[in-house]
């Protein structure tokens, strides 16, 4: 029997004015499990590149402030440019414990799952380590509408940690998704839509200064854009198709039958 070969794991980070957190971020990753670690910095202009050059990361730097989907765009096309076969998004605000990817990545290296979400919620401890009561309860109704429009039952949507295996990166196509918040759940569309499977582990939640956090205001915001996206998914699932929620790979399969036409 063949020894198994271990999977190429690229820790991707989307940075904005990440100095005060990103070397204790880093300094905690487990180097045993990861193999890259690529920071795409969106115009900070703070010291997150002084910093990241010193801790030796890949660097790629956007010449301005795109956008949150603009800069995990970045960071997903250049971790499968390097190679990766698992892909993990770990912020750099030290929000989410970096110790924890293996366990992210465990059961996709299993084969179990194609994706998996960190969950804050997962526990049930959530307010106890200091989310907002105000985002919990939006964050549990968020949770729950989605969970009922994908036909699943996951605790949480809004995270930020997160693992792909490398097909489903190829397959969706993330391209056209939001450069603001709302890619994160448009993602996740595509990841459904596409038939992909999701698992979810536990995550503590850490809130403090330093930590980036969204206020009501744009919380608000975000809540309706996603009761938009699902309202869309729906629509799409019954027929009035969207070209985002379509799969590359469903998209190249359709060419042979399109090609006649196009004589």
């Amino acid at each position: 029997m063949k020894p198994m070969i271990a999977p190429k794991v690229v820790v991707v980070m989307p940075a904005y004015n990440a100095g005060r957190t990103l070397k204790m971020t880093y300094e905690e990753l487990p180097k045993d499990a990861v193999n890259l670690v690529i920071l795409v910095d969106d115009g900070s202009t703070d010291t997150t590149l002084d910093i990241a050059r010193d801790l030796g990361l890949e660097i790629f730097v956007h010449n301005r402030n795109y956008g949150y989907g603009a800069n995990q765009k970045t960071c997903y096309a250049e971790a499968l440019r390097a190679g990766a076969d698992i892909v993990v998004m770990v912020h750099p605000d030290y929000q989410y414990d970096p110790t924890l990817v293996p366990a992210i990545i465990d059961p996709i290296v299993r084969g179990e799952a194609d994706v998996v979400l960190g969950s804050r919620l997962k526990t049930g401890s959530a307010l106890r380590q200091g989310m907002p009561w105000w985002k919990y309860v939006s964050n549990r109704f968020l949770s729950g509408v989605e969970n009922r429009a994908f036909g699943l039952a996951l605790s949480e949507y809004h995270t930020g940690y997160r693992a792909f295996r490398r097909e489903v990166l190829e397959t969706v196509n993330f391209q056209l998704n939001s450069d603001g918040f709302i890619f994160d759940q448009q993602i996740i569309a595509q990841v459904v839509a596409a038939r992909f499977r999701i698992d979810e582990i536990a995550v503590p939640t850490r809130y403090f200064p330093e930590a980036s956090s969204a206020s009501l205001v744009d919380s608000s915001v975000y809540g309706l854009r996603i009761l938009g996206l699902v309202a869309r998914y729906a629509l799409h699932r019954r027929g009035v198709r969207s070209r985002r929620f379509d799969s590359l790979r469903a998209r190249y399969s359709r060419l042979p039958a399109l090609l006649p036409s196009l004589k």
